[in-house]
């Protein structure tokens, strides 16, 4: 456990079950979960802050997941394969990310969120279908196929190559994709989230980059916001969801606009 005061661990707990909550939701509880413990342990290498940051996630995000899968309607085999797709392309990623300015990305991605953002305020319907119609008709071979090379590969490689947003993406190219609603892309992309989160997670571990006592700690807290959002989602709905994906976005748009301007 690194030298921090009790208040904060405190608040490095309270942002863990937030960002838990975020992620259960609609993906992107790490524009949360990151920034913190970036504050709050100042001196710690970044390395450590990354690792701990995915040893705490994947507790929350596996929560999360066998929260949905106990009442949505999710292909777990697909869900799977989507996710191995996703885990490989995120280790590409990575493999390139050195090489790779942010600076440069920033202004893609920001593009890219405001015209997901127009999207799904000019589309209503979109994501709205009652749960569980984009797991009983039959999904053709095309969509399963496109599903996990583009959205498994083309996400899993930006999550490794730059990373913010990443669950955000993956539910509203599930949605897009495979035409499911959005609590079952929300809990599909827990599924992938998992794959990716163990393959990094195994990676920090394997180069001793991970805080394991702190990220026992916030990992509590992140598990009990992650299964609350998860309940939240499946109770409340795709409008719930709908409403929650588009301050996720919008907010991300905000964090990427600060960190371009202070670039």
């Amino acid at each position: 456990m690194p030298d921090i005061s009790l208040t904060t661990l405190i608040l490095l707990c309270l942002a863990a079950a937030a960002a838990g909550w975020i992620d259960a939701v609609v993906g992107g509880g790490g524009l949360l979960l990151l920034p913190a413990l970036l504050l709050g342990l100042p001196h710690v290498p970044a390395a450590q802050v990354l690792g701990t940051n995915k040893a705490v996630a994947i507790v929350g995000t596996s929560g999360a997941a066998v929260t949905f899968l106990r009442k949505a309607p999710v292909r777990v085999g697909l869900a799977v394969r989507i996710g191995l797709m996703a885990l490989a392309g995120s280790m590409t990623g990575a493999f390139f990310a050195a090489g790779i300015s942010s600076e440069v990305l920033r202004p893609v991605i920001m593009v890219v969120l405001l015209g997901v953002a127009a999207f799904v305020l000019l589309r209503p319907s979109f994501g709205t279908a009652a749960a569980g119609d984009g797991t009983d008709r039959p999904v053709a071979r095309g969509r399963i196929i496109m599903a996990i090379v583009l959205v498994g590969g083309g996400i899993g490689f930006y999550d490794g190559l730059f990373g913010p947003g990443t669950g955000t993406f993956l539910v509203l190219a599930l949605t897009a994709v495979l035409h499911l609603d959005l609590v079952t892309a929300s809990a599909t992309a827990k599924i992938v989230n998992v794959c990716t989160n163990a393959g990094a997670l195994a990676m920090f571990a394997y180069q001793g980059s991970v805080l394991w006592q702190l990220a026992a700690v916030m990992a509590v807290f992140n598990l009990a916001g992650g299964m609350i959002g998860a309940r939240m989602a499946l109770s409340r709905g795709s409008g719930f969801v709908r409403a929650v994906l588009l301050t996720v976005v919008f907010s991300l748009v905000a964090k990427l606009g600060f960190d371009q301007w202070n670039a």
